[in-house]
């Protein structure tokens, strides 16, 4: 059978052959898939971008303007994730290409590591073990985690009140604790709905939280909205946990606020650059984390907080069926770059 369409992922975050994607596509979708690393699209041909019919990518390729121009037939664009600071929108809306998102996976995980990531400091889960490992004899001793403390009444500081902030906003809840949200976007009375207080301001929040939680999107407002002046406006005992995006942290900032008690500890997931590279400020600060002022108070995860089986199921189904909707039906579903998007919309069937 000839394929109808044709789907290009350049950065599949997959081992198998697209077999989620295959078959929620359906048999008339020929795919050609790529595992590009680092931002390179090296080994894709100028051919395979021209002749996909819709574009299903993960994080690790940008797509710039040169990689949009390359993209003649090219009818949708869909990410496989939420996070959309890797695509450029205007350009996309320029040639009429609407770009979608996949923000209903991953909100449980998130909003669960978020919260882990508090716990292994308030309960000392990091410290204990560490300590353990080295001598399971000589470190048997309960005052060994610098940061165990009751959570019971604490201020639980949520940055952004979108689905996963929510999410991780009723969690902490559950544990007892008050809860403060600062979100100049959302809707009047969502804090009411959700059973938080709202913040006016990010200072205000930063000011009373003993956890600050980051749940926003990367824009040109939130990056770096955690430096070094937000920082020392922190409680000295606070802990900062980020599993939204990197580059919303100053990093060389943080680990100075770190070092010099500005705020207790930091649980950080996402990284402004993914994978580090080797000589970095946070590669060589976590390299010699062992007996530093870093050690019980810095955990990093790799990028890993939206990770489990059922959710990568759901990015890899719910990413195709949003670009197959398009193609096939010109419906449109999570779209982000509207205000971009030109009146005409390329190759749109209801048009």
């Amino acid at each position: 059978m000839r394929s109808i369409f044709r789907l290009l992922t350049p950065d599949a975050q997959y081992a198998d052959d697209a077999v989620i994607e295959r078959r929620t596509a359906g048999p008339d979708v020929h795919w050609d898939i790529f595992r590009e690393r680092n931002r390179s699209r090296a080994n894709i041909s100028a051919e395979t971008l021209a002749v996909a019919d819709a574009i299903v990518i993960w994080h690790e390729m940008v797509i710039d303007q040169d990689f949009v121009a390359s993209l003649k037939r090219c009818r949708v664009i869909v990410r496989a994730g939420v996070g959309f600071d890797h695509i450029d929108l205007r350009a996309a809306g320029r040639a009429g290409i609407p770009v979608c998102n996949t923000p209903d996976y991953g909100t449980s995980e998130v909003a669960d590591h978020a919260i882990g990531l508090m716990l292994a400091f308030s309960r000392g889960v990091v410290s204990y073990h560490e300590a353990l490992r080295r001598d399971p004899v000589g470190n048997f001793d309960s005052t060994r985690a610098p940061l165990v403390r009751r959570i019971r009444g604490r201020v639980f500081g949520v940055v952004g009140l979108g689905r996963i902030g929510i999410a991780t906003a009723l969690r902490a809840k559950a544990f007892g604790m008050r809860i403060v949200a600062y979100d100049p976007y959302v809707s009047p009375g969502t804090e009411i709905a959700v059973g938080v207080e709202r913040m006016t301001t990010l200072d205000e929040l930063l000011a009373i939280s003993d956890v600050v939680s980051l749940h926003a999107p990367l824009t040109e407002e939130t990056r770096k909205i955690i430096d070094e002046a937000a920082l020392r406006k922190m409680k000295r005992d606070a802990v900062l946990i980020n599993t939204a995006r990197g580059a919303m942290v100053d990093i060389p900032a943080l680990f100075a606020a770190l070092e010099t008690g500005t705020i207790a500890a930091a649980g950080i997931d996402v990284l402004p650059v993914e994978p580090p590279v080797a000589d970095d400020d946070f590669a060589r600060a976590y390299a010699g984390l062992d007996g530093s002022k870093l050690e019980g108070r810095l955990i990093v995860t790799p990028h890993a907080a939206w990770s489990s089986p059922e959710s990568r199921e759901d990015a890899r189904r719910l990413s195709v069926e949003t670009a197959m909707l398009y193609l096939r039906d010109g419906r449109l579903r999570n779209l982000v770059n509207a205000e971009h998007l030109q009146h005409q919309r390329r190759g749109d069937p209801s048009a």
